[in-house]
């Protein structure tokens, strides 16, 4: 079970194999779906600007990027011009973080890493966007935990559901150590 502790070297989390194994691959499937950002092969992309950003049609993605201004279409599409390539580099980055936290994934038994404060926010900002996306494809509503609940153990969804949980729990462990 992951364990999250404050010390003096810093911010220790400790994972076990497979709750390592799951976050790496959960942090490589955000890094594949959050690819280039459209319009990123345009000449305004070295300036940080996506000429024809729009909405994106995944529903996972419009969460992760939604919409400034959703009563005003213009604007929406000139704030996502602006601001979409840097949103998915940081979110990259906050996965890359994760990434090299955990280090080899054939390496020992148990994961422990030391996080400064600022590896620490990344870690959230990449946990909360993998919860985003688990929660979008499963359509996680306030009653979320009553489904999961009576969920029948051989139901497809069951270990997607326990992946959210788990990474609600951890998620939830770095917010109370860093406040």
């Amino acid at each position: 079970m992951s364990h999250v502790k404050k010390t003096r070297e810093g911010i220790r989390v400790r994972l076990e194999p497979e709750e390592a194994a799951l976050l790496r691959a959960l942090m490589e499937q955000m890094l594949t779906l959050l690819g280039d950002a459209p319009g990123a092969d345009d000449e305004l992309a070295s300036l940080g600007i996506a000429e024809n950003a729009t909405t994106p049609d995944d529903p996972v993605l419009a969460r992760l990027f939604p919409d400034a201004y959703r009563d005003d279409g213009e604007a929406a599409g000139e704030f996502r011009r602006y601001t979409e390539m840097g949103l998915r580099d940081g979110k990259r980055e906050a996965a890359g973080t994760v990434l090299g936290g955990l280090g080899d994934p054939h390496g020992q038994k148990r994961t422990e890493t030391f996080l400064d404060e600022k590896q620490a926010q990344e870690w959230l900002r990449a946990l909360n966007d993998v919860r985003l996306a688990l929660g979008t494809r499963l359509d996680i509503t306030e009653d979320w935990y009553e489904e999961a609940e009576g969920m029948d153990p051989r139901d497809p969804r069951a270990p997607m559901f326990a992946a959210y949980d788990w990474l609600t729990m951890l998620q939830e462990s770095l917010v109370r150590v860093l406040w």
